[in-house]
């Protein structure tokens, strides 16, 4: 039942004109950042070479690659996830799914499976652009998978939170508002942080995502990054179901 719920979900995506829309504005963008950092590898090449350990290709393009991405990813998510629910209860859809013989955990899963990959699409292409390197040098792997692990993650985490307020609301419009602040005051906790040791740090959804853009594979941050999508999953589901109690 969650594969089903999920290919309805994918293909409510890839029908509709908006998702195809951001899609490929989100596409343009990481392309055009892509050749950006290329055109300014290739200018500080000659001076690199003199250098004893010089910075590679993966330093330079692909680690700011991932990071654009990442924030691309924070800035989209609102749009891409605002109808998950909020569009089901505003199309009067949502008294069925609640109603039918399966639980919520396997909606909110399904939801989630859904948009998880179709955010896939996107990681796919950063990675597809970082490959194509291969044809003029030689890439760090290590620090590319570091890099696909982390975006994977901080976009799970980003689907989670939208599902979460998109349970919130029957206006999809309320629920991308809702999305987009609350991301933004993840993005303006990150900015605010000035004592590195601090407490606030462990809080920090972009900082803990550092760390893998870094190349560095950390046990706590990797647990940060599964509690919070877990927590906001399942406060989606238990969401649903005093839903489904209240009738």
């Amino acid at each position: 039942m969650i594969l089903t719920i999920a290919h309805k979900e994918l293909k409510s995506l890839f029908t509709s004109s908006l998702a195809w829309t951001l899609l490929a504005l989100t596409q343009l963008v990481l392309a055009w950042i892509f050749l950006g950092h290329l055109d300014a590898f290739l200018t500080i090449q000659p001076q690199l070479i003199q250098l004893t350990n010089p910075p590679g290709l993966t330093e330079i393009i692909i680690t700011p690659l991932f990071a654009t991405a990442a924030m691309v990813l924070l800035m989209a998510t609102p749009l891409f996830t605002m109808r998950l629910i909020a569009e089901e209860r505003h199309n009067h859809t949502m008294t069925f799914l609640i109603s039918a013989p399966i639980s919520m955990t396997d909606i909110v899963i399904g939801k989630f499976l859904g948009i998880m990959i179709f955010f896939s699409a996107i990681i796919a292409l950063v990675i597809t652009l970082s490959i194509s390197l291969l044809a003029g040098g030689t890439l760090d792997f290590g620090l590319l998978l570091s890099n696909v692990v982390g975006l994977f993650l901080i976009a799970a985490c980003f689907a989670s939170l939208g599902l979460y307020i998109s349970c919130l609301t029957a206006q999809p419009a309320i629920a991308a508002a809702g999305t987009l602040g609350a991301v933004l005051g993840l993005w303006a906790l990150d900015i605010n942080i000035n004592d590195a040791s601090g407490l606030a740090q462990n809080f920090s959804i972009l900082k803990h995502y550092e760390n893998f853009n870094r190349g560095i594979i950390d046990t706590f941050d990797l647990l940060y990054f599964v509690l919070f999508a877990f927590v906001f999953l399942v406060l989606s589901i238990r969401r649903l179901d005093g839903e489904r109690l209240r009738g």
